[in-house]
């Protein structure tokens, strides 16, 4: 009677070593989760309720820095700003990824070179070194005047015109489209070759076939690319403030909305306002998420 009690608290035991063991294996990322993650999210919601500076503690104002945010007319450049450079650059990228990999899908030779070479600027594009390149490369004596010149056109500081200045940011992000064209060609791929060979036998061209066959099967990629572009081009910062010099010129033309984020924060010490501008952006990004997967049901197609 005694035996299969004996057999069960062994086995209880054993389950009691193995979740403790888990957990060990588990404790460094539970420790960044909620040291580097979760603990200052917290804190952050917390001062973006507060007035403060860093020097003196946090003076709880409640609503007072949204409000602020009513009357901030840089902000609001700010925002517009963004909003043109996420609204222009993700559909070029997602554009200029998918032609590539139509491209490649065509069986290239040497696709596997061509592959790492086109996913090169993805994992280059975010880096300061690339920033200062694409300053150099923009700039009066920069590459692209010098290679206009001999065509007959003027060059000029295309960075430090405003009116050109964002769309050198907009081809820096064009110009990263690696990991979407990598996430593509892998759709493609996945998209059965009976369908065309049965859609050539009907008479159905290239372009006919990529629209009827290929779009149609490739749109949960294309959402999903989609998506992730989306909150990337949001929380840009790297290339606008080392082109800018950290000051979102020339006459804030490239003050994206974390840059203006980071002055109010670390260039003015404002960081409760700061904090509140941080979660303003959380739920702009949240709400453009929603929206793209409410809209998804209209036009994204599975094959169940």
């Amino acid at each position: 009677m005694n035996r299969p009690i004996l057999s069960g608290g062994k086995k209880v035991s054993g389950q009691k070593k193995d979740n403790v063991a888990a957990y060990l294996f588990l404790s460094p990322w539970l420790v960044g989760l909620f040291v580097i993650t979760v603990g200052p999210m917290i804190a952050s919601l917390y001062l973006a309720f507060t007035d403060y500076n860093l020097i003196q503690a946090p003076e709880w104002i409640g609503l007072e820095n949204f409000t602020r945010m009513l009357s901030d007319q840089r902000l609001h450049n700010s925002l517009q700003v963004t909003f043109t450079y996420v609204f222009v650059s993700v559909p070029l990228q997602l554009a200029v990824a998918l032609l590539l990999a139509v491209v490649l899908d065509r069986g290239v030779r040497g696709m596997a070179f061509y592959r790492s070479v086109f996913y090169l600027p993805s994992l280059l594009g975010s880096s300061v070194a690339i920033a200062i390149l694409w300053k150099q490369v923009f700039g009066t004596d920069g590459l692209l005047n010098q290679v206009i010149a001999p065509l007959g056109f003027d060059g000029k500081g295309w960075i430090s015109d405003p009116s050109t200045a964002l769309g050198t940011l907009v081809v820096l992000n064009v110009w990263t489209f690696g990991a979407p064209m990598v996430i593509f060609l892998a759709g493609l791929r996945q998209i059965p070759s009976m369908y065309y060979e049965a859609a050539s036998v009907d008479g159905a061209g290239p372009l006919r076939r990529f629209a009827s066959i290929t779009l149609p099967l490739l749109t949960p990629i294309i959402f999903f690319n989609l998506v992730l572009q989306i909150i990337h081009a949001f929380q840009s910062f790297t290339q606008a403030f080392v082109v800018s010099g950290g000051t979102g010129g020339p006459s804030d033309s490239t003050m994206f909305y974390t840059l203006y984020l980071y002055d109010r924060g670390f260039g003015n010490f404002d960081m409760g306002y700061a904090s509140a501008m941080a979660w303003f952006l959380l739920v702009i990004i949240g709400v453009f998420t929603a929206a793209n997967f409410v809209a998804s049901k209209y036009w994204v197609f599975y094959d169940d």
